[in-house]
């Protein structure tokens, strides 16, 4: 089993969800990866979502469009992503790495060599926005020999069918986009979530994650009253951008805390 998948057992045995934060690799630079991910698990984090920079992050709102802005004009790229998961595991080897992003990094270098670089750097899941299960089979065989759980997303216009095939090469747990937009785009429907998640439950095995539109710790509470993980990206990415220098990692903990204080409460 993963350390993806052990975390949600573990979580599960203690009935207590996960809380999965965000950030973007090198933003606002990259000195300040590492110390930002050793923060968010002293806040609280379960796992952590590193996002790729990616020069047209279709997915992204502007506020991680922006964090990616920030991180490519410091040159930051996937082997630079990897090289800071190393890092990060020299002192953390058990909390799980979620890398985030698109496809273009990981076709430049390869499927076989990413694969066997991710895994090496101590990466335990890969969630590629552009990589449909229609399109994917081979990329998700190759993750899953060399250990990685390759992480779908879900939207609420998915039909039930298609469900029905992320399910069967999913690995580690399934991301549920609670709105049709962007990240950071509109106020999360919980309505709609809770309607959707029980068919989605009963499709997989794995346990769902919800995230886009999760910006305080009360609808993060909410929505982990439906969902086995809460997922919280521009939120982050805001309180790095507006805070001082010397503040960045306090505010960032202390706002991860709060939301894991709400999520075990």
């Amino acid at each position: 089993m993963s350390r993806i998948g052990q975390t949600f057992t573990q979580l599960k045995a203690q009935g207590r969800k996960a809380l999965i934060p965000f950030i973007t690799a090198g933003d606002p630079a990259p000195a300040n990866t590492v110390p930002l991910m050793h923060a968010l698990v002293e806040g609280g984090a379960d796992i952590l979502e590193l996002g790729v920079p990616f020069s047209d992050p279709m997915a992204d709102g502007p506020t991680i469009q922006r964090a990616s802005e920030r991180a490519l004009k410091h040159g930051v790229g996937l082997r630079d992503v990897l090289g800071m998961v190393a890092e990060f595991r020299k002192t953390n080897a058990g909390t799980p790495v979620v890398l985030m992003g698109y496809a273009n990094p990981i076709e430049a270098m390869g499927w076989d060599g990413f694969c066997s670089a991710a895994a090496a750097a101590g990466v335990d899941g890969v969630l590629t926005v552009d990589y449909p299960p229609e399109e994917s089979d081979e990329f998700a065989a190759k993750c899953a020999a060399a250990g990685l759980d390759n992480i779908y997303l879900l939207a609420p216009t998915t039909p039930l069918a298609r469900v029905a095939a992320v399910a069967k090469l999913a690995r580690g747990f399934i991301y549920y986009v609670s709105l049709k937009g962007v990240t950071g785009a509109a106020t999360i429907d919980m309505s709609e979530v809770s309607a959707r998640l029980p068919a989605i439950h009963a499709a997989t095995g794995l346990p769902v994650g919800v995230g886009f539109g999760i910006r305080d710790a009360e609808t993060a509470r909410q929505v982990a009253a439906v969902a086995d993980a809460v997922v919280i990206g521009s939120r982050i990415v805001q309180e790095i951008e507006q805070s001082a220098p010397e503040a960045m990692l306090d505010n960032v903990k202390n706002f991860v805390a709060g939301v894991r204080a709400a999520l075990d409460n």
